[in-house]
This record gives C-alpha cells, structure tokens and sequence, in this order.
C-alpha cells in the first residue's frame, strides 16, 4: 500500500510521523502540495494523507488507484464527499484530538478579555501606569467571571470541556439549543439566552443553520458588557456585526480562533482592528495546536489506517 502525505507541515516539524510510516508499505511525505501538483503525487497511490488540501471531483476521478482518504482534522469540507462516494474511495477523519488544547485556548480569551487584558497592556506599553496618580490603573472595568452566566452552542466533547472548566471559576452555564433544531430540542434557544448571558462561547461546527449565527440583530441583544468568543469556524459570527457591536459599546470582548478565510490573504477587519483601542483578540486557528493534540492526530490517523486496512483483510 502506497500512502501519501499532501501537508505535513500542518503538523508541525517536532510531530514524530514514524507511526505513519509503521502503518503502511510505503510513505511519501510532502510538507506542503500546491494545487498543480496534487494530480502527481497521488498517482498510482492508494491513501491520501491530507488536512487541508482540496480534493475535489475532477482530481478524485483522474485518480484510479485512490481507494482512502485519511482527513487529518474533523473538517471535511476539503474533501468533494458526493465524488469520493461515486469512486468508491472511503473518508476517515479524526475527532476529540484537541479537545483539551481548545477547551484551555477557549478559557484563556474568556480570562483574557474579561480582565481587559488588550487594553491594559496596551496603556501599560503606552506608559500610562508610569503616569498614574494611583498605583493602579482602574480605566477598563473588569468582569468577574465567578456567578457570571455562561452560555455555550455546541453540547459535543469540546463544548462539554469548556462548560467544567467554566464551573470551576464559579460560572453558571447553559448549553443552547441546536440552531435550526429548535422546536425539537427542550434546551432554550440562543435567541432567548442572549439578553441575559455574560459571555456566549461557540463550539458547534459551520453549517447553513450556523452561519451568521451571530448577526447584527442578535448582538443588539446582548448586554453591553457581554464576552464574545468564536474558537469554532470563522463565518459563524458575523464577524463586521461583531466589530461594529464592540466599536460601538454593544458588547465588552470580542476574542476568535477562526476567519472566514485561512490564511487571510486578504487581510481581515478584525484584524485591521487590533491597532484600535479595542477590547479584541484574534489568534490564528492556533487553539488546537499543543504537541499533544497534534500528536493525537497522529494516533488517530494510525487507529483508521489499521481498521481500514484491517476491513480489507
């Protein structure tokens, strides 16, 4: 069996792949593969080791021998699933490999902005505490997150590990209902939580009853101190709302792990933003990447490489 990896890189360079390379007969490694090369080096493979390069019909069709696609994330929006159907090539991907990695990044921007840290670096670089008449500087009111309510979309492993974490700073937490799911689900709606929570925490994947989840008519709900984080998929908020909403008061924090668009080539708002006195964090997709997590990735891709290949015995 001839595997092939399109992205390593992905994983980081201090990620041990041997376990990879235990699994199958052979194994090319590529750090990187740019659309035009992606025809080459799957030919005559038989597994495509990928986290995000696009696979779509036109090449999965051109590829004869391609009987696996190993996805080395829990997205498969790169992947033409209907095509891989039709050709008969099976997709696996991986899940639960980051959730303590993420859940840690979730707490870290909730901590972060409820304590106004953006801000308060910000006059402290300024020189502003060295002027103080105080010892203290007391411009940016803090939040307490101890009795504060927190509300979460996303009741799967990772939304579940943000929830215990949050109870032990003494939060009160409330999983929403599925979006789009309402009227069956006894969980209340996000639309009947958002006058009342403190901060919402999203960790439900982008689909078409997500996206713009949270728009501009939904933030005009929320308290004018209220935390929003997004370390889910960029596009669930709607990121220019959003920026509006914390420029103008309407929320207190505004923290996102995800864009949109990956890499923003283009640029983004929110990041043209963080040069504004602004209660902003933007991370770059980076909450899942402790070395654990990306190991996990690793021992998970090997777990469905063996059942794989152990279902063709």
């Amino acid at each position: 069996m001839k595997a092939v990896i399109l992205d390593a890189a992905s994983l980081g360079d201090d990620i041990d792949l041997s376990p990879l390379h235990a699994a199958v007969d052979n194994l090319e490694v590529h750090a990187h593969t740019a659309v035009d090369k992606r025809q080459e080096r799957l030919d005559n493979a038989d597994i495509a080791i990928t986290n995000k390069v696009i696979l779509d019909g036109d090449l999965l069709a051109s590829l004869p021998d391609l009987k696996l696609i190993c996805v080395l994330a829990t997205g498969t929006n790169n992947i033409d699933m209907e095509a891989a159907r039709d050709h008969g090539i099976e997709v696996r991907n991986v899940s639960a490999y980051g959730t303590a990695s993420v859940a840690q990044h979730t707490l870290m921007l909730m901590l972060a902005l409820a304590n106004r840290l953006p801000l308060y670096m910000r006059d402290v670089a300024a020189g502003r505490w060295n002027e103080s008449a105080l010892f203290c500087l007391l411009d940016h009111r803090t939040l307490q997150l101890a009795d504060k309510h927190l509300v979460i979309v996303g009741h799967g492993e990772l939304g579940r590990a943000v929830s215990r974490l949050a109870e032990a700073f003494g939060m009160r937490v409330t999983f929403a209902a599925r979006p789009g799911n309402e009227a069956q689900d006894s969980r209340p709606s996000l639309a009947s939580l958002a006058g009342e929570l403190d901060v919402l925490s999203l960790h439900c994947p982008l689909t078409d009853q997500t996206r713009h989840l949270v728009d501009a008519e939904m933030l005009a709900r929320f308290k004018p101190g209220a935390l929003l984080i997004n370390c889910a998929r960029g596009g669930i908020i709607d990121e220019k709302a959003a920026l509006d909403a914390l420029r103008g008061g309407a929320i207190g924090g505004l923290g996102v792990d995800s864009l949109p668009e990956e890499p923003p080539r283009q640029g983004h708002a929110l990041i043209e933003a963080l040069d504004e006195t602004l209660n902003l964090i933007v991370t770059p997709h980076s909450a899942w990447i402790s070395p654990e997590a990306r190991a996990n990735v690793v021992s998970l891709t090997c777990d469905n490489l063996h059942q794989w290949l152990a279902s063709r015995a």
